[in-house]
């Protein structure tokens, strides 16, 4: 289902960003698999109606990942045991990279990173329990200090199908420099798939995949006001201005579809990045923070991302 050997892309989860609306756009201009934000296990279990809406994905998104977190065995296991009752789930991913203080203080995320023994049996209890084609990890470099090579081979054996590494430590937060060599000092220390992850975009996805030698890409934040960055990347070519501003009209459309009357003003961080780049962005975006009804949106981005006013 996900062939490694071409070097696929995927859409990394982002919380508050890689919603339907977003993957959807994702999966239509060239990503091969999007994984969903990341879902606590705690929530999933206790059925949050909200958390439970996570789940649903669009058509197109095959193969599809959910990314849980957690770091109680008996909850990984129940929420294991309630994504198995959900059809068209390609596979479960657990969360061992999130720095945010809120995840760590529940030895969840990156935390897990100290903890290795922990780690790997929450891989095989997701593998050993669940009916999905896949069970991956998503890691950074370490926690502190970059050891995740020394887990590598342990998270195969737990029974982990793909890793996909974000270049950096929890310390390092989203800022220090990525770390590409010690991507693939982790690919050089296991036999199963490595996909890399941190600040990639479509000036540097080619050194980024000599420096790792990993089997694919996994791109985050270069994805959010451009997601056709995996078109661009797989044709080689940049999309225009025109192109562009029918795809931002259907995202608007698809959060409308998804969101109803909050579409309007979720979609403003979109916008915000949409319009980067582009003469008169500034005014935009607070002309937009005013705005509440989808027909005057609609209008605004039409005036607004006009080919014949503006280029990236």
């Amino acid at each position: 289902m996900i062939d490694f050997s071409s070097k696929p892309l995927f859409l990394a989860p982002l919380a508050g960003f890689s919603d339907l609306p977003l993957r959807t756009l994702a999966k239509r201009f060239g990503c091969d698999c999007t994984i969903s934000e990341m879902i606590s296990s705690n929530a999933l279990v206790y059925e949050n109606d909200k958390t439970i809406s996570m789940l649903e994905k669009s058509p197109l998104e095959t193969p599809y990942i959910i990314q849980i977190a957690g770091s109680q065995k008996d909850i990984i296991a129940k929420a294991v045991d309630i994504l198995n009752k959900f059809d068209g789930i390609d596979g479960i991913d657990l969360n061992c990279g999130c720095p945010v203080p809120k995840v760590i203080k529940q030895n969840a995320g990156s935390a897990l990173l100290n903890d290795p023994k922990l780690l790997c049996n929450l891989i095989e209890i997701i593998k050993t329990k669940s009916n999905k084609r896949y069970t991956s990890v998503k890691i950074r470099l370490g926690f502190n200090t970059k050891m995740a090579h020394e887990i590598a081979r342990d998270l195969a054996n737990a029974g982990a199908d793909f890793i996909c590494v974000h270049g950096r430590t929890r310390a390092g937060g989203y800022s220090a420099p990525v770390d590409y060599e010690a991507i693939a000092k982790i690919k050089a220390s296991t036999t199963i798939p490595v996909i890399a992850n941190g600040d990639i975009n479509l000036n540097n996805y080619q050194k980024v995949l000599e420096i790792t030698g990993c089997d694919g890409l996994m791109i985050g934040r270069a994805s959010i006001g451009s997601p056709w960055i995996f078109k661009e990347i797989k044709d080689s070519q940049s999309l225009n201005l025109a192109q562009k501003k029918e795809i931002i009209k259907e995202h608007f459309e698809l959060m409308l579809k998804t969101y109803s009357e909050h579409a309007v003003g979720i979609f403003r961080k979109h916008l915000h990045e949409y319009s980067k780049g582009l003469s008169g962005a500034s005014e935009f975006r607070s002309s937009i923070n005013q705005i509440h009804s989808p027909d005057d949106m609609r209008a605004e981005i039409e005036r607004f991302f006009d080919p014949c006013k503006a280029i990236y």
